[in-house]
């Protein structure tokens, strides 16, 4: 009968690919610990961190046969996991943003209270910074257009140039801001104009 505990990291490796259980069961008692603290130093919740890492146990037997561990099996659960924390935050913080953002209607919503103020003068910057990014012309009729207030036929006399030409401005500064805003309700915001 193999002493499991007395065994290599190496050596129990082999042995999960080799399907037995056990090993399985070492490594696990071995490690969980230690990757729960590491992922809940990060995460800072017990309940997220617990789930993580009993879900990248389940994933890592049920894999067991395909995974090419080209370091140490340590280094490997441990940048595994890692892996892990940081989607896990990317999807937290998504799902914040939309959380913040959710309303119905905006007008409903828009109470001038301190922090809708706040949070629109942050998504304000966000879009600010990315409408720096235009060409210089492009911003322009964009902001006239958004900002100003101004028609399409208004932006062409400020500017001394063609209404169609206006329409390709504000549909390509839209196109790109859609590329780059992460979140769809700021590209709502900016092209919808509801504004404080």
């Amino acid at each position: 009968m193999k002493a499991y505990p007395q065994l290599s990291d190496e050596e129990l490796t082999d042995l999960i690919q080799s399907d037995e259980l056990v090993a399985f069961k070492e490594i696990y008692n071995r490690y969980w610990y230690k990757l729960y603290v590491f992922t809940n130093k990060r995460l800072r919740c017990k309940e997220a961190s617990e789930e993580i890492v009993q879900n990248f146990f389940t994933k890592f037997w049920q894999n067991r046969a395909t995974i090419k561990i080209n370091e140490s099996l340590k280094a490997y659960l441990f940048s595994s996991i890692s892996y892990l924390i940081i989607n896990h935050l990317k999807r937290e913080a998504l799902k914040n943003q939309y959380l913040q953002l959710s309303y119905t209607p905006v007008e409903e919503q828009l109470d001038n209270s301190t922090e809708d103020m706040v949070h629109l003068n942050d998504l304000q910057s966000i879009i600010d910074k990315e409408l720096e990014k235009l060409p210089v012309r492009c911003c322009s009729v964009f902001e006239l257009s958004r900002k100003g207030n101004k028609s399409n036929k208004e932006i062409a006399g400020i500017l001394n140039i063609s209404e169609k030409t206006v329409e390709n401005h504000i549909t390509n500064a839209i196109r790109y801001l859609r590329a780059n805003l992460k979140s769809s309700l700021l590209l709502a915001l900016l092209v919808f104009r509801d504004r404080i």
